[in-house]
């Protein structure tokens, strides 16, 4: 990989203006790579992610207890992530690492799955637990935690991101936590306020929980990159514009 800071052979020894112009990094004067309009997008990440823990927090008569939950613990994790993200689009920094942001997708949609595909695995630590009196509150918190925030944070993925950014090392980092968070759950129920999984339940969240680290790495491997707009108007080589 080249370093931006350094010069070519060819330039070093230029002189006069097109030479110093010539030997300046292209960093130094290239505008920095503002994306407003993903900031937009991953603020309203955070506001629904935060939109929605409140409100479960109001529907439960515990709402400390809400924390030692995997849905909540996920969407905890997207706030923060989406915040620090939206700040560095808008600010034209590094974005986040995809080690970080990239782990949202599976952890995101470990419980929405089991919300819709596997009701069996409804009543675990992994998801919500049930509203005391069932409302609107709690049915917009479910539907912010278990649909809205995911498929924003699988959109930003898609549209927002350039692909073959995930390590084939994070098809093994990011099922560590889920895995480990399920033997939790297997050892000390009590805590979480959650009834202990079945068997057939821990063996569906602990395939669900290996294989979509696996699925987000390998879609990332294939999808097409998308149509991101820069504010560079041309290459940073050297060119008769600059």
């Amino acid at each position: 990989m080249s370093d931006p800071t350094r010069t070519s052979q060819s330039t070093r020894h230029a002189t006069g203006p097109a030479g110093a112009a010539a030997r300046t990094p292209a960093a130094a004067v290239a505008p920095p790579g503002r994306h407003p309009l993903a900031a937009a997008f991953r603020l309203l990440i955070t506001a629904a992610a935060l939109a929605g823990l409140v409100l479960a927090a109001l529907g439960t008569a515990g709402p400390a207890q809400l924390l030692t939950r995997f849905t909540v613990q996920a969407n905890i994790a997207a706030a923060l992530v989406s915040a620090c993200s939206a700040h560095r689009a808008w600010t034209g920094r590094r974005p986040v690492s995809p080690r970080i942001a990239g782990a949202l997708v599976p952890f995101l949609s470990l419980p929405a799955l089991l919300h819709y595909a596997v009701p069996a695995a409804d009543t675990t630590a992994f998801t919500l637990p049930g509203a005391t009196t069932p409302g609107v509150a709690h049915a917009l918190s479910a539907q912010l935690l278990y649909s809205l925030t995911p498929l924003a944070a699988l959109a930003d993925w898609l549209l927002l991101t350039t692909p073959r950014g995930f390590r084939l090392s994070y098809a093994w980092q990011w099922p560590a936590y889920p895995l480990l968070y399920l033997a939790f759950t297997l050892a000390l129920p009590t805590l979480t306020g959650a009834p202990s999984p079945s068997g057939t339940s821990a063996l569906t969240l602990g395939l669900a929980g290996c294989a979509l680290p696996l699925i987000t790495i390998g879609i990332d491997q294939v999808r097409p990159a998308p149509r991101l707009h820069n504010n560079r108007i041309s290459p940073m080589g050297i060119s008769p514009l600059k």
